[in-house]
C-alpha cells in the first residue's frame, strides 16, 4: 500500500514539474542577465528529480499515518505553489509576480516541513533540501529581477 501512496504523491510531483517542459526557459531566459553564482541548466532536472522523491516520500510517509490532516493540506498547498511558478516566470514572463509566487511557495514549503515533522520526523526531514533548493530558487528570482529591471517592468 505504502508504494501505491508514493506513486501517486510522486505522480502529484511530476504533474507540477512538468510546467518546465511546457515552459521551458528558451531564448527569453537566455537573455536576461543572472548572477555569477546561478547553476548550471544541467543542474535544475536532476535536483528537482531528486526533491521530488524525496517530497513524494515524506507524503507517503505520512498519508498513512494518524491525525495528518493539517501535513497533507501543506503538502497539497506547496505542490499547487510548485507547478504555478514556472508558467508565471517563463510562460508569462512576469518576474515580479513569479517573486510573489515563490515566496508564497517558501512560506508553505516551511510549514509542511514543520507539519510534516509533527507527524513524522524522517517526513519533515526529507523537506529539508526542498526548503533550501527554494531558497536558492527565490535568491535567483530576486536577483534576476533586480538585474533585469526594464524586463521585468516590460510584463
Amino acid at each position: 500500500m505504502f508504494w501505491l501512496i508514493f506513486c501517486i504523491f510522486f505522480a502529484a510531483c511530476v504533474g507540477a514539474g512538468a510546467t518546465g517542459g511546457l515552459f521551458s526557459p528558451g531564448p527569453w531566459y537566455r537573455d536576461l542577465k543572472k548572477p555569477s553564482w546561478t547553476p548550471p541548466d544541467w543542474v535544475f532536472p536532476v535536483t528537482w528529480m531528486v526533491l521530488y522523491v524525496c517530497m513524494a516520500l515524506a507524503g507517503a510517509r505520512v498519508a498513512v499515518m494518524p491525525d495528518n490532516g493539517v501535513a497533507m493540506a501543506f503538502w497539497a498547498m506547496q505542490i499547487a505553489f510548485n507547478g504555478l511558478w514556472t508558467p508565471v516566470f517563463f510562460g508569462l514572463k512576469k518576474i515580479r509576480l513569479a517573486m510573489a509566487v515563490i515566496g508564497v511557495l517558501w512560506l508553505s514549503v516551511l510549514l509542511t516541513l514543520i507539519a510534516l515533522w509533527q507527524v513524522d520526523l524522517i517526513a519533515g526531514l526529507l523537506f529539508v533540501p526542498y526548503l533550501v533548493w527554494v531558497t536558492i530558487a527565490s535568491a535567483l528570482n530576486a536577483a534576476v529581477w533586480r538585474l533585469n529591471p526594464d524586463e521585468a517592468r516590460a510584463h
